[in-house]
């Protein structure tokens, strides 16, 4: 998109965002309608996808998921726009720490203990970063792709650090923790990403080969951070719990392998239990194991 373009589509955003919510998840409604209706908007890739993680269900089951994706992928596009004006009380209210969150992230801190999170694209990853942010007292980082576009790359960062939140581009992950060792901060890696097949971790992930990337392990075992698991589970619409759990206490007497088969396994099981929350969109097994 061209600057022009970008500030001529800016305002519709920010009145998106403003909407009170019921007519906001109105017009959730109508952009599924276009998008699942009317585009088709990568319907094959998506039911493929699908198929091949489930082959136990029925087409019609599969096409029953495929129908809940599509709506939650709208309202997925939709929170992710209501964070650029989303109070902080709205915000924590809309995506809130159960107890044993609040536990853990307290325990960490008292300890003095900089963790690694690490997560899906399960839920509403983009609002749990807000909640984790407001709610913290430890620092967030999070590992972040710089957007081809500049101007929506740009847009995207400010909504990202609104609240406290700072950010990691990839390549500069493992030279910017060391740099900030010194203090009490939360790392989260979205584990999910597709990397490319040389030198990735492989393992079988929703019934087929699947490429993991290494970062999250090897530096995890680099720096001896604990792990923890966040599931970011959907209660109703509009509304998230962030459930955390201990994945990995020393992750330097880990063997190779371990701590990304156990991730890897966490996400599988959350995808079985609320499949349509995930995001089926992307190519992701787009590489074969040699």
């Amino acid at each position: 998109m061209s600057s022009i373009g970008f500030y001529i589509a800016l305002p519709l955003l920010y009145l998106i965002s403003i909407l009170p919510f019921p007519l906001f998840y109105l017009v959730s409604d109508g952009v599924y309608f276009l998008l699942y209706r009317v585009i088709g908007y990568r319907k094959k890739v998506v039911y493929e996808n699908l198929k091949n993680s489930f082959p136990e269900k029925s087409h019609d089951e599969l096409k029953a998921i495929e129908k809940k994706f599509y709506k939650y992928l709208c309202d997925l596009f939709l929170e992710t726009l209501k964070t650029l004006t989303i109070s902080k009380e709205e915000a924590v209210k809309r995506c809130a720490f159960n107890d044993n969150t609040k536990t853990i992230i307290k325990d960490l801190y008292d300890k003095k203990q900089s963790c690694i999170l690490v997560m899906g694209h399960y839920g509403n990853w983009e609002w749990a970063g807000n909640t984790f942010s407001i709610m913290k007292s430890q620092q967030l980082y999070v590992i972040y792709h710089p957007l081809s576009n500049k101007h929506f790359d740009k847009l995207m960062y400010n909504m990202r650090t609104r609240f406290g939140t700072k950010l990691y581009a990839m390549k500069d992950t493992m030279r910017e923790m060391i740099r900030n060792r010194n203090e009490v901060n939360i790392t989260a890696f979205i584990a999910d990403q597709t990397p490319s097949p040389e030198g990735a971790y492989w393992t079988t992930f929703l019934n087929q080969d699947t490429p993991v990337f290494w970062g999250t392990e090897k530096i995890a075992q680099k720096l001896n951070y604990p792990v923890i698991y966040v599931t970011v589970n959907r209660v109703k619409r509009g509304y998230y719990e962030v459930n955390t759990e201990y994945l990995v206490m020393e992750p330097k007497n880990t063997k190779e392998g371990e701590i990304s088969e156990l991730h890897t396994r966490k996400l599988e099981k959350d995808i079985i239990a609320q499949p349509e929350i995930w995001l089926w969109s992307p190519r992701r097994w787009k590489y074969k194991r040699k």
